[in-house]
């Protein structure tokens, strides 16, 4: 699928655009779009909102979007926010180890909840609209040299709440309730209806 992180002529912009860098969601949008492009957002996400999770996923998927739809108003694009939290505290990426062993400590053991937002734009259409999809995770209780277990596989500092759901999740997810592909990054089953409305799909 053709990758352009250059600004390009509106006229002559992509027909769908991922306005996001992480490779997880581009290689999530590559099980339901065979072509499209990749337009990293210069967006500055929010890390709080007073109307909590959903609505701080929701604002910087709608940032990310509209930032990047502003250069091609003949083009979809599709923004992206995921986010991990539990009982309004909101868990992103660990700036350090130390931070990320204490992100698990605490969400060892409970039942947490990871929202993605998603922000699909078509200026020249006038359509803006925002959607969220929610998946509750089960951690099974694991001690401090589990943790360092796990990392041995895992590099916590990129991924919100310093685990990745697609890597030896054995080690420290008992269940999940919701959508899978939604945790990595991009909720699939909700994306593929919403595009099928529009035919991109």
């Amino acid at each position: 699928m053709p990758i352009s992180k250059e600004k390009a002529n509106p006229k002559e912009g992509p027909s769908f655009i991922l306005a996001s860098g992480s490779p997880r969601r581009k290689d999530l949008l590559g099980d339901l779009l065979s072509e499209f492009s990749v337009q990293l957002s210069s967006a500055v996400e929010l890390k709080s909102h007073p109307g909590g999770p959903l609505a701080l996923v929701r604002e910087n998927a709608r940032m990310k979007a509209s930032e990047v739809a502003d250069g091609y108003p003949q083009s979809w694009v599709l923004g992206a926010d995921t986010l991990v939290w539990l009982e309004d505290r909101i868990y992103g990426k660990p700036k350090n180890m130390e931070e990320a062993h204490s992100m698990l400590g605490e969400l060892s053991g409970k039942t947490h909840s990871v929202s993605t937002g998603l922000c699909l734009i078509h200026k020249e259409l006038a359509y803006d609209k925002t959607k969220v999809d929610t998946t509750r995770v089960t951690f099974l209780p694991f001690a401090a040299e589990e943790r360092e277990e796990y990392f041995r596989y895992v590099d916590p500092l990129d991924k919100a709440g310093a685990y990745a759901m697609q890597t030896q999740a054995d080690l420290i997810i008992e269940s999940f309730e919701g959508s899978r592909s939604n945790v990595i990054g991009l909720p699939l089953p909700l994306l593929r209806d919403w595009l099928a409305e529009f035919g991109l799909i």
